[in-house]
């Protein structure tokens, strides 16, 4: 009898869970923005690992429950179940330290649902890229550009950055000829950020007009004038890739030729 409470109950708190994710999702989607709140991402975590918590709980008193319907005492039971969680904590140091750093993860706020977020894990160098989808005590779950899905221990995560947090910076360094007029290049950026700026589309991601920095490095044939924007949390990709293809449309309209395609990095930045 405990056990199909505790399935019921359980299932119960999965559809109440999912109803209050829901309710939180729609309210993100419905305040008009173009990107989550922290709070609306933060919420979204919090119900996810306080839906999976209660389960835990509500599975675990039912055993208890059950042993005790069985006419086995509990008390007896003290001593062994001490000696087997001796054991299990030996054997399951890392479970123990995937939760203890999944709190942290929450408590602080490191990430929420939808973030952009690059984690460097214990034994990777350069780390994963993806779009947070799920956090629990436990895991990390992301989905990165090609699809896939990533999962991460919370206690082997030894680096986040947050690419989603408050604004972020696109950074496009446009290449061009050694012998253009380097006037002549900085007024065609300065038209399309401008352009770009009174975009119906693109102005709204952008916090304030693109600038144009000058040259930022000089090569053999080659100069690399760097223009940055800063943008909506999250929205650095989507404005560096427009940006590109804006900015090599102007360029060839003007005669210039871009000798290798222009290299964008988007950063983020807090």
């Amino acid at each position: 009898m405990f056990i199909s409470g505790a399935i019921l109950l359980a299932r119960l708190t999965r559809v109440v869970g999912s109803t209050i994710i829901g309710r939180i999702d729609a309210k993100a989607v419905d305040s008009g923005g173009l990107v989550r709140s922290e709070a609306a991402k933060h919420g979204h975590v919090v119900a996810q690992v306080s839906t999976w918590a209660v389960i835990v709980l509500l599975y675990c008193t039912a055993a208890i429950l059950s042993v005790a319907r069985l006419g086995i005492p509990v008390t007896g039971l003290v001593a062994p179940a001490a000696v087997v969680a001796v054991a299990l904590g030996l054997g399951a140091q890392r479970i123990v330290q995937d939760i203890l750093a999944g709190i942290f993860i929450i408590a602080e706020r490191q990430y929420g649902f939808g973030d952009a977020v690059r984690i460097a894990a214990l034994g990777s160098e350069e780390g994963v890229s993806g779009t947070v989808e799920r956090v629990t005590l436990r895991i990390t779950r992301l989905r990165n550009v090609n699809g896939e899905v990533v999962i991460v221990p919370n206690g082997q995560i030894v680096q986040v950055t947050n690419q989603s947090r408050d604004w972020a910076r696109a950074v496009v360094d446009v290449p061009v000829p050694s012998t253009s007029d380097v006037v002549r290049i900085r007024e065609i950026l300065g038209r399309v950020s401008r352009d770009a700026s009174d975009d119906e589309t693109l102005g709204p991601l952008l916090l304030d007009p693109p600038s144009v920095l000058g040259v930022e490095s000089i090569e053999v044939d080659t100069l690399h004038v760097r223009i940055v924007a800063r943008t909506l949390p999250g929205k650095q990709f989507k404005v560096g890739r427009e940006l590109r293809a804006r900015i090599a449309v102007a360029l060839r309209a003007e005669g210039i030729t871009v000798p290798t395609g222009l290299d964008t990095e988007a950063a983020g930045a807090s």
